[in-house]
């Protein structure tokens, strides 16, 4: 009688549990295959929580001595952004929060119609994952310039976390730095990178 008791007392608490189980499961995936993130970052940047905000940033000259590749494997040498607006983004395939700004990224692209602004996409994935990150761009319909990196980047792109954009003026001084998923497609942000090219 007491085996039944057992039998029937661990059925009936398998069942409840299973669902929660599952749920478990489930948010882990989503947290690990980085998911969640963008998930959750899309939510805060479609209700406007993360639109820019011009903060103070410690201005610093930034270092231009690095090459890239354009997703063809054409070389660019970064010295030749010098004297022009740069938004400098950096991102990964397999990183939530950075695929959740691009869309964004890519609007505000569209309507920026000044030769002195130029837009960077650097992946920071593997060189190997370069069919990847082509095949990314090209399935989302991106049309902003995207680069890998030729060799090693300078000390100044080795940040602890991504999306990291940097707003570097036409001067050579880094005027922003952003950390995380952020709405640049605002017309706050527009006129910003227009006044600092009028500059």
């Amino acid at each position: 009688m007491k085996f039944f008791q057992v039998k029937k007392y661990t059925g009936d608490t398998l069942r409840i549990a299973k669902p929660w189980l599952m749920v478990l499961v489930i948010i882990l995936l989503l947290r690990y295959s980085g998911l969640l993130a963008g998930i959750s970052n899309s939510l805060l940047v479609i209700s406007g929580v993360k639109d820019f905000e011009a903060g103070a940033t410690a201005a610093e000259r930034f270092n231009y001595d690095f090459i890239l590749k354009d997703l063809e494997g054409n070389k660019v040498n970064f010295t030749d952004y010098k004297g022009k607006v740069v938004f400098l983004n950096l991102w990964a395939t397999w990183c939530g929060p950075c695929r959740a700004e691009m869309p964004d990224i890519q609007n505000l692209y569209t309507k920026i119609n000044n030769e002195n602004i130029k837009f960077v996409m650097l992946s920071i994935d593997e060189d190997r994952q370069q069919p990847k990150v082509k095949k990314y761009i090209s399935d989302k319909r991106f049309t902003f310039p995207v680069f890998m990196p030729s060799g090693s980047l300078t000390n100044q792109l080795s940040v602890p976390s991504i999306p990291t954009t940097f707003i570097i003026n036409k001067q050579g001084m880094v005027v922003q730095k952003k950390v995380g998923t952020t709405n640049f497609d605002t017309p706050k942000f527009k006129k910003y990178l227009e006044d600092l090219a009028a500059e």
